[in-house]
């Protein structure tokens, strides 16, 4: 299987505080690979310096094997990467269908289809698509966050804490819908702090702590990991 995507010995600071210490990981084309760890650990951290948001002091990314790292965010989105981040980040006064549209800003110009295949993962947003996003529920403003990054036609999506506060139902119908995204052709790597959920629906998963990478293996290995199960699914 193709390598997608390939962090080489990123090492990533705010300020003086050294966040990433040598992060490595690949994903590879039609997976989904998953990120666990406790807060802190670096995991936003490192979907931020594979977006360009950050830039790392040392190592590289690379997409399809071209180094982007050092390019900014909107370059590294119309190469093929796209992030929902954490909190949703909707822009509150813009009506749902503009938020969609701000996310087709890499193309120049709104596909109809692409609007219709948001629209097809998530119809609740077809009926919202006039209302403003800040009135919106959690959940609602999950879907326009996945929704408005897939916009960008993305090879790999970034998913920041989807389930973050949002109900069981809920996340479970946010599971769903990323492999149902996954399966049309999109890789995906998952950050998420519900370890047990993410590593469900994950072909493979990486755990991180204090800014490296502790473990890695199979998703179904590391549920059967006496330690990642102690320390990130509740079981004692």
């Amino acid at each position: 299987m193709a390598s997608m995507l390939e962090v080489n010995d990123i090492h990533t600071y705010y300020g003086q505080i050294h966040a990433l210490k040598g992060i490595s990981l690949t994903v590879d084309e039609g997976e989904i690979v998953t990120l666990i760890g406790s807060n802190g650990a670096g995991k936003s951290t490192t979907l931020k310096t594979i977006s360009g948001l950050l830039s790392p002091r040392s190592g590289e990314v690379k997409l399809r094997d071209k180094r982007i790292s050092g390019e900014p965010a909107h370059k590294v989105a119309a190469l093929g990467i796209a992030q929902s981040p954490e909190g949703r980040r909707v822009f509150p006064r813009m009506s749902v269908l503009e938020n969609l549209r701000m996310g087709a800003f890499v193309h120049g110009t709104v596909d109809s289809a692409d609007l219709e295949r948001v629209f097809t993962l998530f119809p609740r947003l077809k009926e919202r698509s006039s209302q403003k996003a800040g009135t919106l529920s959690g959940g609602e403003q999950q879907m326009l966050a996945i929704g408005r990054a897939l916009m960008a036609r993305p090879r790999v999506l970034l998913l920041d804490e989807p389930s973050m506060g949002l109900a069981p139902i809920l996340v479970e119908q946010i599971f769903a819908t990323v492999q149902d995204i996954n399966r049309q052709g999109t890789t995906v790597l998952l950050v998420e702090q519900n370890a047990l959920m993410a590593l469900g629906i994950s072909n493979r998963g990486y755990v991180l702590q204090t800014g490296s990478i502790v473990l890695s293996d199979k998703a179904d290995a590391l549920l059967r990991n006496e330690q990642v199960r102690q320390a990130y699914l509740g079981e004692s």
